[in-house]
């Protein structure tokens, strides 16, 4: 139980944040996700959600996914690594695999996961890592689990990008990672020039 002036202190930050129009409030859909979603009674295109094509409202994709359910049931009752890998996973790995000319392939539930997942197996605390200044917070927080060296970037800046690598020139392994678009700007990864500065500089 919080105190009355615990309490209250909490009610004069959160009133000072509506004062300052910092108040987070949740945007309520009137219908289902889509490309077009109904907010307030107005119909407006989504571009803030993972859904903007509508794939997952397309009726085969309905359609699969019940089937699945039916066959498979719903959720994985436990994580990957205990008894949550069942066959239809490994089959969806494997489809992904093929499509995009790779020997393997794993999912993860997000992307977020993924991206808190990629760092800290690969990197040691004898090698560095160079990142975007606007990379997504899921590969901030991933490059913070990791034991490298880290070294930020001006972002989509090269010039400061190669003094980061030749900054980190001592470290045995140099990996940079970024985002190929970045989500709050809207801005693409100037990948031609970071592959050829990872070339250069043997990252």
């Amino acid at each position: 139980m919080l105190s009355a002036t615990i309490r209250q202190e909490l009610q004069d930050f959160l009133d000072t944040q509506a004062l300052q129009g910092l108040e987070k409030r949740e945007r309520v859909l009137e219908s289902a996700q889509g490309a077009r979603i109904l907010v307030g009674g107005k119909e407006v295109l989504n571009f803030c959600a993972n859904n903007y094509l509508g794939l997952a409202n397309h009726s085969q994709v309905i359609l699969a996914a019940n089937e699945a359910m039916e066959t498979w049931g719903y959720g994985l009752s436990s994580v990957r690594f205990i008894c949550g890998t069942q066959a239809i996973h490994k089959t969806l790995e494997a489809r992904l695999s093929a499509f995009l000319g790779m020997e393997d392939t794993i999912l993860f539930s997000s992307c977020f996961d993924a991206n808190g997942a990629v760092f800290e197996p690969l990197l040691g605390e004898e090698d560095a890592v160079l990142s975007d200044a606007l990379n997504h917070a899921s590969i901030i927080d991933g490059v913070r689990l990791c034991k490298a060296k880290r070294f930020k970037y001006m972002h989509a800046d090269m010039q400061d990008l190669e003094a980061q690598l030749k900054e980190a020139a001592s470290c045995h392994r140099r990996l940079i990672c970024t985002d190929g678009v970045f989500s709050m700007d809207g801005d693409i990864a100037r990948l031609a020039e970071i592959c050829d500065l990872a070339e250069r500089y043997d990252a």
